[in-house]
């Protein structure tokens, strides 16, 4: 059987997202991503124009890998709705026990961009948070609850919230307590249908 080699393009956002969410964008040279990626600074180069274009690129690769596993553990969860909007919690809340977790890459970066509101990156994470954010909102709407979008969000800022809150205090406890307040609210919009 084939084993599917990584690209060089590949090699290079592996070893971006490896140190860049580990490290901190700023933190992170180009030059320490070329070495890890095991090339030279000029091949880097020719596959990301500069610092800014692979930043967005690390990010545009985590969009599909994160929102495809909150849709994998919410399909896997038996019980109601509610449950399985408190499962996404609960098993992020998992992960981040991991010693390896640095919380959000989208929220992060943005924190390390925030005087840079235009920068591409900002952008990829802003669309990333929207997509989860209409995912939500679709799930709501096949169970026929009111106002699908303002749950949505309402569910997306306790989310967010939670990890900055996680970021500071390094208490995994915070995101199982904002599953338990996503699922009451959840809970509650059904009740009201």
């Amino acid at each position: 059987m084939k084993q599917d080699i990584p690209t060089t393009k590949d090699r290079i956002l592996n070893a971006a997202n490896s140190l860049f969410y580990g490290e901190g964008i700023r933190a992170v040279s180009v030059d320490a991503i070329a070495e890890k990626a095991g090339i030279t600074k000029r091949t880097l180069y020719y596959h990301f124009k500069s610092k800014d274009e692979l930043v967005t690129g690390y990010l545009a690769s985590r969009d599909q890998p994160n929102l495809k596993i909150f849709a994998k553990w919410f399909e896997e969860t038996e019980g109601d709705l509610s449950d399985k909007i408190e499962a996404i919690f609960i098993n992020l809340a998992k992960n981040s026990r991991h010693p390896k977790w640095k919380g959000c890459g989208f929220l992060r970066t943005a924190a390390e961009l925030a005087n840079m509101p235009g920068h591409p990156a900002i952008k990829i994470g802003a669309a990333h948070k929207k997509k989860f954010e209409a995912w939500l909102a679709e799930q709501f709407t096949e169970t026929s609850i009111k106002h699908p979008n303002q749950l949505a969000r309402h569910i997306i800022l306790i989310m967010d919230g939670a990890f900055s809150t996680m970021l500071i205090h390094r208490d995994p406890s915070y995101i199982e307590a904002a599953g338990d307040a996503a699922k009451n609210m959840v809970l509650a919009a059904l009740n009201k249908t």
